[in-house]
Parts: structure tokens; sequence; C-alpha cells
């Protein structure tokens, strides 16, 4: 089988992985249409010869061409544009450098057989997917071997500390010695002394130099050592840590689940424990300098400077290694974390990821909400809440299952407060009527009166103190920003407000972010749309998916890539002829989706966004029978047709299409019962079934037979008379008119 379509056939979360191995350098796109062409080339020899790489190119913009023609012939318009933006792209940008784009494919190729080879590796362990799995960047190769050269050097350091601890005691011998004979007391006073006391001199001498001389080596070391801390400490928190939790916003919203912590604990637990290595060395220095000290010692003139180096850069990885690991999340909405109800469970888990055993069980976590935000509500307007349930709890190894010292809590409850602003007092929810007449507008300031209650920011935050080797750190962290509803209808638009904030902002706790909302590009929403199917399905959205959904929200266009949406437009304000926003329409096809017709959808059988001109431009010239399954757009709670072809009385081609099915008709019956027992009252009186061939040309029977259940076959009366039966409730059908113009 072709290494493409094995890919295709991989789970999400490698899927996942293999959409992140492309770009517009070279698109997937491109992979997809000429599949077969491109494995069978050699890239990798291409990539070091220019000659060959140059073949490879011309030979790679004659395929594109002649794929470029089968579209034409097939009048697919929207991939006759694509695969002419992207021919367009590559002569543009590798026609006079061949030999990188065959290093990109070669790349890719690779990444792809390394995938597959995980994949299969898991398959036949039957084991979860190593994080180790994923694709590792050369800068993390890096990182790792100034890694190991910090831990080589502090070993160095340490064999260095225990030379000078050696020469220290020798001189300190030699000088005592010589000092408790006299002699050196009687040099001092300027008497004459022995040929052999002068000689004892001059080896104390030497010794105290060869001192001076090792202990200015280890200053100069250490303070070279910290630099290189201080370098990778910065790689690690300011790169690896924060492309960590960027990832964890986008798995938040439905993207890669790929946010495993162990390798990055792993990397964190060793620079600290180099770190306090260090810091013994320093104190040992301190030691040493106390037993010998002398004029321009470099000791008393650099120790104090490299301890409170050491301190810092130990205090401020402490602080950074104090993360949320599991964002809040309603155990009953795990697909919608950072949506939390008042009154309802909500769990979360925070981690640090420094892993020293012997801090198990000694970090008390307290849990806040909207800790420092407390005036600046009031001044926004906002609600206020606090925590109720098991709010404090001890980290620990042992409910992890790797072992990591962790906390997670299970039993949190949000709860609202009233604030009046007559006298101050705050009232739990229950009194919440009585107090907002008493307060006149229910605490919440003219000021802020456009802020709706979904696009209210909340942030969750847990600290500790840690007491370990002399130093008291605090620490802190808090989570992504959530929204706090009081009824589940709030859901939609507070996951929206969830989806564009982590779309436009990594910023950790901008609270205020919808007081002036920033505007998305169609790229960007595009892909978390996306992610809303393929998070809960085996399918996310293709690109003649996505450009339908382009047109709802932007109008027509011939290409969309680059055009701004407003969040109100996204979200607040209604389509153009509808009395509702896309997301509303969005949101309640998706519920429909995972609820309705999963099956279905994840076979692939529903084409689900096209638009009229499209559908009728590729049922047309099919044979009669032939239908598609699409989402209604008129439909505010979700509804699904289909569409088929016929031919009326004078030969001529009919695009019909049947009034949406929606929720409450698909809990009587599925969708696919439905398609197998759809009948129509044809011209002659006769009912027949306009359905027969799933577009392309799937049989109805093969694409829907497995989704019905079977017909119960007649009982056998009691007493076991063969010839009497009970006979079951007459089967039924479903007759319907069609709607000539589709819904």
């Amino acid at each position: 089988m072709a290494q493409w379509n094995q890919l295709q056939q991989l789970e999400t979360r490698y899927l996942e992985q293999l959409y992140h191995l492309y770009s517009d350098s070279f698109p997937m796109e491109l992979r997809q249409f000429l599949a077969p062409w491109i494995e069978s080339q050699d890239w990798a020899y291409a990539a070091n010869k220019e000659s060959h790489a140059t073949l490879v190119f011309h030979n790679l913009l004659g395929e594109i061409d002649q794929q470029y023609s089968r579209f034409l012939q097939e009048n697919n318009v929207l991939y006759q544009h694509n695969l002419r933006r992207i021919k367009q792209h590559l002569q543009s940008t590798y026609l006079e450098k061949p030999m990188e784009i065959a290093r990109i494919v070669a790349r890719c190729i690779w990444e792809e057989q390394r995938l597959l080879q995980n994949a299969t590796t898991t398959a036949q362990d039957g084991t979860a997917a190593h994080p180790s799995g994923t694709v590792v960047t050369e800068k993390q190769q890096i990182l790792e071997h100034n890694l190991q050269d910090i831990r080589k050097r502090v070993q160095d350091m340490e064999q260095k500390m225990k030379m000078l601890e050696n020469l220290q005691d020798d001189f300190d011998f030699n000088y005592k010695t010589l000092k408790s004979q006299g002699e050196l007391s009687q040099d001092m006073n300027g008497n004459s002394q022995a040929a052999a006391t002068r000689q004892k001199m001059s080896q104390l001498e030497q010794m105290l130099s060869a001192l001076d001389q090792l202990r200015r080596q280890i200053v100069t070391e250490m303070a070279g050592l910290l630099s290189a801390m201080d370098f990778v400490q910065k790689n690690l928190t300011d790169d690896e840590l924060a492309d960590w939790k960027r990832r964890q916003q986008i798995a938040c919203i439905g993207g890669p689940p790929n946010i495993c912590l162990d390798r990055l604990e792993t990397w964190i637990t060793s620079l600290a424990e180099s770190q306090l290595q260090i810091r013994q060395q320093i104190k040992k220095l301190e030691e040493l300098q106390q037993k010998v000290s002398y004029k321009g010692d470099p000791i008393i003139q650099h120790r104090p400077a490299l301890e409170e180096k050491i301190v810092d850069l130990f205090r401020s990885l402490m602080k950074s290694a104090f993360v949320v690991e599991r964002q809040p999340c309603m155990p009953m909405h795990p697909d919608r974390p950072l949506v939390i109800k008042t009154g309802v469970q909500f769990t979360n888990k925070v981690r640090l990821l420094v892993k020293f055993p012997e801090l198990n069980y000694q970090l008390k976590i307290k849990v806040i909400i909207d800790k420092e935000s407390g005036d600046v509500a009031a001044i926004r307007g906002s609600r206020k809440f606090n925590i109720l349930g098991t709010n404090t709890k001890v980290m620990n190894m042992e409910e992890s299952n790797n072992g990591s010292l962790s906390a997670e809590f299970k039993h949190l409850v949000s709860h609202r407060t009233v604030r009046c602003l007559t006298d101050n007092h705050e009232l739990p929810l229950l009194l919440q009527t009585l107090r907002e007449q008493r307060c006149g507008n229910g605490g919440r300031t003219n000021s802020d009166a456009s802020l709706i209650v979904t696009e209210e920011l909340h942030l969750i935050t847990f600290e500790t103190e840690v007491y370990h080797q002399g130093l008291k750190i605090d620490l802190e962290t808090h989570s992504l920003p959530v929204v706090v509803i009081s009824n589940i209808c709030q859901m939609p638009n507070a996951w929206a407000s969830i989806l564009w904030y982590n779309m436009l902002t990594n910023h950790p706790k901008n609270v205020n972010f919808f007081t002036k909302p920033p505007v998305g590009t169609w790229d960007q929403v595009a892909e978390v749309l996306s992610w809303q199917f393929s998070s809960t399905t085996k399918r996310g959205l293709n690109i003649e998916q996505l450009t339908t959904l382009a047109e709802k929200l932007l109008g027509p266009s011939v290409n969309y890539s680059g055009c701004q949406i407003t969040w109100a437009k996204f979200c607040k304000e209604n389509m153009a002829g509808k009395g509702f926003s896309f997301w509303v329409w969005l949101d309640n096809i998706i519920d429909l989706v995972k609820k309705y017709i999963l099956a279905l959808w994840n076979e692939g059988y529903i084409m689900g966004f096209i638009s009229k001109e499209r559908e009728r431009a590729i049922l047309s010239p099919k044979p009669p029978g032939t239908f598609l399954l699409r989402f209604s757009e008129s439909s505010k709670e979700g509804g699904i047709t289909f569409t088929w072809v016929e031919k009326d009385i004078s030969g001529k081609t009919q695009i019909q299409s049947v009034e949406p099915y929606t929720k409450q008709q698909l809990n009587s019956m599925s969708f696919a019962e439905i398609i197998m027992g759809y009948k129509i009252m044809d011209a002659t009186n006769i009912l027949v079934s306009p359905l027969v061939y799933l577009f392309p040309e799937i049989p109805k029977e093969e694409a829907f037979g497995k989704y019905c259940r079977p017909e119960a076959a007649p009982e056998e009366a009691p007493g076991g008379d063969p010839y009497s039966t009970i006979q079951p409730y007459l089967k039924t059908n479903f007759l319907s008119s069609c709607l000539k113009n589709p819904l």
C-alpha cells in the first residue's frame, strides 16, 4: 500500500502530527494530488546533487500540469485555482534553488515514515504513544546537548573542588606546622633564617600561589557555568515552556493533543539538580575561605555575587516550573475546557516540573478565583465568584502514573457572590435577586454594559510555598482565562469566547480581552473550525467544506486567505438573511454530528458544507438516483438533508432536496434508516426510492445498510403451534414530498 494511503488510515493523534509537517513551503494538497509520483522519486539523492534536483523539479512542474488538466476535465474550479497558485509559488521560490525543495520533500517523506513506524510500534505494543515519538527539533537537540554539557561541567567542578580542598589542607597543615615551630614568626620579625627554613617558606609561598591560582580558576569557571545555566534556563522557560503553554492553549480548543510534559520535566529537573550542586560548591568555597584567606582572595571578591546569581536562577526556575497541567474542565463537557458553570463540579491539575522526591507531600496548594482582580472586577462590572469544595491539596507523586509531583483537584465548584455597591457586603447567589433589587444594577457598572456574561474572563490561581535547602520560595500559577456560566444554554457563546481568545493571543491573563477583541484572519479561523470536528470525531474539514464556510462568513471571493473576520461577525451578528449568527448555526451542526450522525461523518459519507452552485455542478452529470448529504443552511438548531438527481417526464435533469431532518426527528429514527426507507410518489402514483447511489457512486445499501437495525422475525405463539404466529407491527415508510428548492 502506498505510504500516503497508509497515513490516511492512522488515528487522529497521528494525523494531527502529520498536518504539522506541511506548510506553504510544501503544501499538503500537493502531497495528496501527486502522492504516487512523489513517493517514486529519490528526494534524498536530489537534495545532495543539484543536476538531479533540477531534473526532478522540472518533472514536478510537469506532473502539476498534468494534474491541472485532469481537474480541468472534471470542472473542479477550486482545485484548479489551488494548483495554479501552488505552481506559481514553487516557480517563484525554488526555480533557482531546486535542492532546497528536494530537502524539504525528503524531510517530509522521512518524517512520514517515522510517524508510520511509531504508529505500528504502538499498535504492536498495545501502549499509548509516548511524547518522544514526536518530531524532535534541531533546537531541542542542541538544548539536550547543552544540558549534558552543564552536567559534565558541574561534575568537573566537583573534582576541582576536591583538588582545591586537598591543596588547601596541605597548605594549611604546612603553614600551621611552620608557625608552631616558631620559624614563621621569626621570619615575620625579620630575624635570620636557616637555609632549611627559607626553603620551607619558599615552598609555602608556591603552595599559596597555586592555591590562589586554582581559586581564581574555579571562580572564573563558576561564573561561566552560571552564565551557561542562565542561557539554557532562558531556552527552557522562554522558549520550550512557552511553546508548551501555547500548545496547551491550542489543545484546549481542539488542536493537536501533543502536550506531554515529561520531557520538559526531565530537562528542568536536570538543570535544577545542577544548580543545587553548584550552590553547594559555592557554600563550600565560603567554608574554605573562612579557614584560609589572604589579601586579594578571589573568593572574598566574587563568592557573594555567585551566591546571589545561583539563588536567583534557582528561584526563577522553580517559579517557572509550577504549571497548570490540566486546565479547568467540567467532567460532563470534556471537549470544552475553560468553561465552568456555577454550582457544577469542575476539575484541574497542577504540576511542579522539578521532580525532587524530598518535596513529596511537602507542598500545600491553595486555589483562589480572581485573586488579583477584585478591585478591577468591580470597575469592569464583572461578576464575583468563590471556590467551594476542597480548595486545598498537598502535592504528591503517588496519584500520577509517571510519578510526577502534582495535585489534582477533582471536586471544585464555582459559587457566585453579588457585591452590593452601597454597603460592600457579599451575599451568596441564593440571595442574588433580593440584593440586585437593592443594588439597582446587580453590581454591574454602566461603564461596561456592552460586555456580556460570556465575554467575562476569570482567572483561577494556585499558590504554595517551597522550603528547600534553606530557601523559601513562593510559587504561584494560574489557569488560562475561564468563562463562568450560570445556565448551560450559555455554553455555545462561552465556548466561542474561549476559541477566539486562545486562537488570537498567548497572553496568559488578559481578562480585559473582550473590551476590545482583535480581529482574526480566515486562515486562523479555518484551522480552529476544522479542529472542532477533528477533536471529537475522526474527520476534520476539507478545503471545499472550509471554502463554503468562508463564503458564509465573508461572502463570495476567489481567495479568502488573509481576509479579516471580526469577533462580532463570528459570533454576535446575524448572518445575511438569517435570524441567527454564524457560530450559533455551526455549533448546532457540530452537536448534531456528535450526537446523531457521528458514524456517517467518520465514514466520510456526509459532504456537509457545500454551496448550491457546487452541489448542482457535481450532481448534474450523474445518473438519476445519485445523492449527497449536506447540512441545512436555514435551520438554526442544526439540520441535515439529502439532495438527489432525477429525470422529469421530458428527460430533463432535476435536482431535488428533502426538507431537513432535525435533532427532534433523528431522536426517533437514525438518519441511515431514514435514507434506506425514504420513498416518494412517482408520476404513476407508485412509491419509489429516489436514492440509489451515494455520491460519487457508492450503492446506498453498501453505505448505510450496516447502520440499520435488522428486521425482527415473527415470534412463534405460545404452545409451539408452528401455524400460529404473533405478528409484529406493520412496517412503515417515510412518505415525504420533495422540495424543489434546496434549503
